[in-house]
Order: structure tokens, then C-alpha cells, then sequence
């Protein structure tokens, strides 16, 4: 049997609330430098106002957040979806793009402490927030790498629609990946 853990609601105040502990997690997950870090929890903190807001977390026995993850109905005006819904329009046209980023949710952090990875914490994570949205799609991004991440978001019906894409301002490559909803084993 494994280690108790309790899945948890965050509403938009709870959420905004544990940004600490789950920066925490994305440091360890992520290993992000210190310039992208920067200014996470301003951005963790503007996305909790987002419309179709929904956040879970999971805690371990002793109450300490090990995951979470976040996402949104995406619209035009929101960063990331501007910048992506842009580079889709010129590497496939804007009618495909339209498809994919039209009624879309954007799964923007989904993260699980690397003690506590490859236990289906992250997989069950994502069908729980992704499960009874009412958008078209659910998009994503990760690091462009052959990861354990990548094979969760493939395994669950995602696929890559840019690769080597770089965020203005970010270092690393990323893949922007997006699966059409309601997720294979996803339940409301």
C-alpha cells in the first residue's frame, strides 16, 4: 500500500493561498534559473482570475503539499495563449490553429515533488482537472525532451503541435502539445 495522500479543490483564494508551497514543488520538479522563477508567483497569482479557473493539489499524511496542478479556459489577451495560438497560425495555418486554441483548456502547471513521481499522482492529477470541462480541447506545454512528463500527456491522448518552440525571454525548448477533450479515462 502506498502513502496516504489527499486530493484537494483549490478555489481561487486557497489557491493564491499555498503559491509558496507550490513553488516549492516547481522548483523541485522543474529546476527552473533564477529569471524564470522570478516572477512565477505574480503569474501563478493573475491566472487565478482567469475565467474556468480550477486548481488541485494533493497533500501527504503529514498535510505538506507534494502536487498540483492548474489550467483555464483560454482566450486571446492571455500570454501564453497569444503566443501560442500565433506560432500555430504560421506553422499550420490559422484555421487548424483555430481549432486547436478556440475553445481550449490551458493546462498551465502540473507538477509532483521527484520523491513522489512515476506513482500516477501527475496522470491522475490531470484526468481529475481535465475531467467534465466543457472546452473543445486541452493544450499544454513541457519541455521539448523525451521525459516522463511527455510520455504522461502522451499516453492520455496528447500530441505535439509545435516542437522546439522557445517562450520570448526563455532558455529551454518546448513542445506545445494538445488533445482533444473529454480525456481517455477522464470521469467528472
Amino acid at each position: 500500500m502506498g502513502p496516504v495522500t489527499t486530493l484537494i479543490e483549490l478555489d481561487e483564494t486557497r489557491f493564491t493561498e499555498k503559491i509558496g508551497a507550490m513553488l516549492t514543488v516547481y522548483s523541485a520538479a522543474m529546476q527552473p534559473g533564477t529569471q524564470q522563477l522570478a516572477g512565477r508567483r505574480s503569474i501563478m497569482a493573475k491566472h487565478a482570475g482567469n475565467p474556468g479557473f480550477r486548481a488541485l493539489a494533493v497533500t501527504d499524511g503529514s498535510g505538506e503539499l507534494i502536487a498540483f496542478t492548474y489550467g483555464f479556459h483560454g482566450a486571446p489577451g492571455q500570454w501564453w495563449h497569444d503566443m501560442v495560438s500565433y506560432a500555430l497560425a504560421a506553422s499550420v495555418g490559422t484555421s487548424r490553429a483555430a481549432e486547436w486554441m478556440s475553445d481550449s483548456f490551458e493546462i498551465a502547471e502540473l507538477h509532483v515533488l521527484p520523491a513522489h513521481q512515476g506513482q500516477g499522482i501527475g496522470r491522475n492529477l490531470l484526468l481529475r482537472l481535465a475531467a467534465g470541462r466543457a472546452e473543445r480541447t486541452a493544450v499544454l506545454s513541457t519541455h521539448d525532451a523525451d521525459s516522463p512528463a511527455r510520455h504522461l500527456y502522451r499516453a492520455l491522448g496528447f500530441t505535439d503541435l509545435l516542437t522546439s518552440f522557445r517562450f520570448s525571454g526563455w532558455d529551454p525548448l518546448y513542445a506545445v502539445m494538445g488533445a482533444r477533450l473529454p480525456l481517455p479515462g477522464s470521469r467528472p
